[in-house]
């Protein structure tokens, strides 16, 4: 396979870096209302805990909390979904997985979201979605305290 061709089987990753301990966006990582800009019920702060996301009529979907290893990695599996694409329910299954790494005074965030592959019907939007969340709503809530609207 060649650079320029796509892995139909590979996970969507992609990674930000911010000034701030692991302790801090580990933190800011759970508060999930305050970056994923929607509506959000319920919370991500212990392993158990679910929470339901809904933005417009284009997402709705419930995470449940699978793992948290302390300013480490926090995994979530999407236990409903119901999303704007001709497959509705492409996430159910999935698990939406932040590694988070310290470099040097600064700390990386790894962001895979296991499951959404290419094969996905809604892979052009979804990891568009998650472009944005991470790396403008995420980041910026992490460096200033305020996520950011997509708009769309």
């Amino acid at each position: 396979m060649s650079s320029l061709e796509t892995n139909k089987d590979q996970d969507y990753r992609t990674s930000i870096v911010v000034n701030k301990t692991p302790a801090e966006v580990y933190e800011a990582i759970k508060n999930v209302k305050g970056w994923w800009i929607g509506t959000v019920q319920g919370d991500a702060n212990e392993v158990g805990s679910e929470f339901n996301y809904r933005y417009k009529h284009y997402h709705n979907t419930t995470q449940k909390v699978t793992e948290l290893t302390p300013n480490k990695r926090i995994v979530w599996r999407v236990t409903e979904a119901d999303i704007e694409s001709p497959i509705r329910d492409e996430w159910k299954g999935t698990h939406i997985i932040f590694e988070i790494l310290p470099k040097g005074t600064e700390t990386e965030v790894k962001f895979t979201h296991q499951g959404l592959t290419p094969k996905f019907v809604c892979y052009k939007d979804c990891s568009g979605g998650w472009d944005f969340f991470i790396s403008k709503s995420l980041k910026n809530f992490i460096d200033n305290g305020q996520g950011i609207d997509p708009g769309f």
